[in-house]
């Protein structure tokens, strides 16, 4: 996500908290600034509004949840459930921000599970959610390139 975000300075704290997004787009641009796949997420990020914004974080939340809902339930990360799951990620972001190939998905599991900033903010969910996510994302991307 680019922080070339189309909202008020109250409108980014109802929405994201505490986290600012523009605190981490130098450190994003300089990583993956020059893809296809930045370019893509900063011209479709740019145009939403407040409201796209809210549908795109619940939808986010929702299918957090329910992978959260899967892990506590004890389903293997690398079950139909849980791989399903992951492709309904993979899916969200395709429809809201730029195309997320399996390669794509699984570098991004990885990074949920490497960087300490996504590991601590998607495990305020559940605990180990982070790396139940990334073997689920794995899984589903051994999958689908079978």
């Amino acid at each position: 996500m680019s922080a070339n975000l189309n909202l008020t300075p109250e409108e980014r704290t109802e929405l994201f908290g505490d986290f600012n997004p523009d605190d981490h787009a130098a450190e994003a641009e300089q990583r993956w600034g020059g893809t296809d796949a930045w370019a893509e997420s900063a011209r479709r990020t740019s145009s939403f509004t407040k409201e796209d914004w809210q549908r795109f974080l619940a939808e986010a939340a929702e299918i957090g949840g329910r992978m959260a809902e899967a892990m506590r339930a004890g389903v293997p990360a690398d079950s139909d459930r849980a791989m399903d799951l992951a492709e309904e990620h993979r899916a969200h972001i395709t429809r809201w921000c730029y195309t997320c190939t399996y390669e794509i998905h699984r570098g991004l599991g990885d990074m949920y599970v490497s960087d300490p900033r996504f590991t601590s903010g998607i495990d305020q969910t559940a605990p180990g959610l982070a790396a139940y996510y990334q073997a689920a994302i794995s899984a589903n991307a051994t999958r689908h390139n079978a």
